[in-house]
């Protein structure tokens, strides 16, 4: 993320949850959409598109972080105004703004009656503040792994089909390397049990290089652990030596390392900031991202992520939504 979330993260002490409530998984489902063509997609009756859409939109939280921190808006009400205020069916959560949720079965089946009184599909949640799974540290890095435990848990509760990690340590490029592909796997094994995802964006530092993350990628070697290329975050090295805040000095080409990234995607994030008067992305060119995800036969969510500062979130979410279905009708 462009801003330093790493400010509101703080460490859960809680592991473990019961499995799936009956009666309310209707809101989600653990086998979501694929994300290569001939996998089985769920239609998603919010698309407006004009011309039929080789994709479907999902809202990922942090476009509304602002909101969500100031208290304008509160997590249980999330699915309501993806629905109601942007015709959206289809969710990404982001732990944090629930971070001591995870196994409070009443909250959590609070949010399934408004998913589905919205008729909303949760399908994934973004875990920050767990802990990095490329640390070096052998010990830290399986406390790690055991923080996620209990989101695994609660996305099987909300009938997600995906959490979403980072494989960030510190450390020379082949540590780290080694430390994730330890960290993803053990992750991987416990994810596997009930049938949820683990997936990695490019999120600063090795693991915005795309040849690092798909070799990470090739050596864990498990069906359910995949990628999540973000359209934006490719920035490997900052000024300030901050993952997320500072002037960027080393960047990885973005079209190159989407590219790269969709070998193993089971998402992707088209991030946006800021447009011009004809409503396209200034910073990335959707036409040639989408035709790279297209070709690659994704046919799974492109969830919205918006972090603009010219437009309000409400705005910069209905910019970028309008800006997908117009460049994906035209690939």
């Amino acid at each position: 993320m462009s801003q330093d979330r790493r400010r509101f993260l703080q460490q859960i002490g809680f592991a473990g949850m019961g499995v799936l409530a009956t009666g309310l998984a209707s809101c989600g489902n653990a086998s979501s959409p694929g994300t290569k063509s001939g996998d089985s997609t769920s239609n998603n009756t919010a698309n407006s598109a004009a011309a039929p859409l080789f994709f479907e939109i999902s809202l990922a939280q942090w476009s509304l972080h602002k909101a969500l921190f100031a208290k304008e808006l509160d997590n249980l009400d999330f699915p309501v105004v993806t629905r109601k205020e942007y015709g959206i069916g289809v969710v990404e959560y982001v732990n944090q703004f629930f971070k001591d949720k995870a196994k409070d079965t009443k909250y959590l089946n609070e949010l399934l009656t408004r998913c589905r009184d919205n008729n909303v599909k949760n399908h994934l949640i973004m875990c920050d503040g767990e802990g990095n799974l490329g640390e070096i540290d052998d010990k830290k890095r399986r406390t790690a792994v055991e923080n996620h435990y209990k989101w695994v848990d609660a996305a099987k509760y909300l009938g997600c089909a995906t959490i979403r990690v980072n494989a960030y340590g510190e450390g020379s490029r082949e540590d780290v390397y080694k430390a994730a592909v330890d960290g993803l796997s053990h992750l991987g094994e416990y994810a596997a049990k009930e049938n949820i995802n683990v997936i990695v964006e490019n999120h600063g530092s090795y693991s915005s290089d795309g040849q690092w993350i798909t070799g990470v990628m090739k050596e864990v070697n498990k069906p359910n652990v995949g990628l999540l290329p973000d359209f934006g975050n490719f920035c490997i090295r900052r000024e300030s030596g901050e993952l997320y805040q500072g002037k960027c000095v080393e960047e990885y080409d973005r079209y190159k390392g989407v590219q790269e990234m969709m070998a193993y995607a089971k998402g992707v994030s088209a991030k946006s900031h800021d447009f011009d008067a004809q409503g396209n992305c200034i910073d990335t060119d959707f036409n040639r991202m989408l035709k790279i995800v297209k070709d690659a036969g994704f046919r799974g969510y492109i969830g919205i992520e918006y972090e603009g500062e010219k437009l309000s979130e409400k705005e910069g979410i209905k910019k970028t939504k309008a800006l997908l279905e117009r460049a994906g009708a035209m690939v």
